[in-house]
């Protein structure tokens, strides 16, 4: 109970929940498209150098297992969330390939939210889990793309489709700035720290009050996300992932925290480099089919009651 309450009392939480009460109240307040964008690469590049500084200093053998695994569920988990919303939702094949794909891949913030809870908790992982995170980007898109293709959707060319899929800036981005951690290692991390370490939960407020407020705008906006058939979608998809991630640390031996962070990867969803990847190869399907599933219940659900417990489960199963 009291890990739930410092969850939903952390200021990042508390300035999504800001965001989104005022968006479903209509309260004119807007954060610019070139601000978004900013800070979502910002986040981007932080979570990367952080992760590639913590790999110069660790090494990699500690989350090759998670890797592994993180790419099997990432092309597993389309397949899980199609047969889902083919039965409970009104979705065609299309749209329910597009959706898919959201949840075989990966939300960053939530990866972030996830490690800041650990680290308040007192709970040790290995920074070097972004890599993880970057890895199960493609393959859910892939996974997503070929069952979209079921229902006579005509593709995207192939070249665009790759593009996308292999270099699309979430990825480029992370592991890039991984690639300049692990060179500049510990030394190098501390210069930059000033400015992409030490305002990172600050800066990861105001991203979440963005959150908020376009999560509240797609809740009004499409209300078929509001169906029961999406809301038990929305919240099932999470409690599965989290399931299936939990599953595979304890057969990979991982630690409580690295766990923890499987299981959150699993069980988030897209918003960023999916959505991106879809308007390219699925230009017909509304985006904000996808986008209001993905941000307005299932990123909600994970931010203020998945993460505790996934660490409460994991902690119970994995001992700790």
């Amino acid at each position: 109970m009291d890990l739930a309450l410092a969850t939903l009392l952390s200021p990042p939480v508390l300035f999504f929940v800001l965001g989104l009460i005022g968006a479903l109240a209509t309260v004119d307040v807007r954060v610019s498209e070139n601000f978004s964008k900013a800070i979502s690469l910002y986040l981007l590049a932080a979570i990367g150098l952080k992760g590639g500084v913590a790999i110069s200093n660790e090494g990699i053998a500690g989350i090759l297992a998670a890797a592994a695994f993180g790419i099997i569920l990432s092309f597993a988990m389309p397949v899980i969330a199609y047969a889902l919303l083919r039965r409970l939702t009104a979705f065609d094949r299309r749209e329910a390939g597009a959706i898919a794909a959201h949840y075989g891949s990966i939300s960053i913030v939530t990866f972030i939210a996830a490690s800041t809870l650990l680290g308040e908790a007192g709970v040790m992982f290995a920074a070097g889990m972004v890599a993880v995170a970057a890895l199960m980007e493609a393959p859910a898109i892939a996974s997503g793309l070929a069952l979209a293709g079921r229902g006579g959707l005509t593709p995207a060319p192939g070249r665009d489709i790759l593009k996308v899929v292999v270099f699309n800036e979430s990825i480029y981005l992370i592991l890039g700035a991984m690639v300049i951690g692990t060179l500049i290692g510990k030394d190098g991390g501390t210069v930059v720290a000033p400015f992409f370490f030490d305002p990172l939960q600050g800066v990861l407020c105001l991203f979440l009050l963005d959150m908020g407020l376009k999560t509240g705008d797609g809740l009004r906006r499409d209300r078929r996300v509001l169906s029961a058939g999406s809301l038990t979608f929305g919240i099932l998809m999470p409690v599965i992932g989290a399931s299936l991630g939990l599953a595979a640390a304890n057969v990979a031996g991982l630690s409580v925290g690295n766990a923890v962070l499987l299981m959150t990867l699993a069980a988030s969803a897209s918003y960023i480099a999916v959505p991106a990847a879809m308007r390219i190869a699925m230009p017909d399907v509304n985006p904000a089919i996808y986008t209001s599933l993905s941000l307005g219940v299932t990123f909600p659900f994970n931010l203020i009651v998945g993460i505790p417990v996934y660490l409460l489960a994991a902690e119970w199963v994995l001992g700790g």
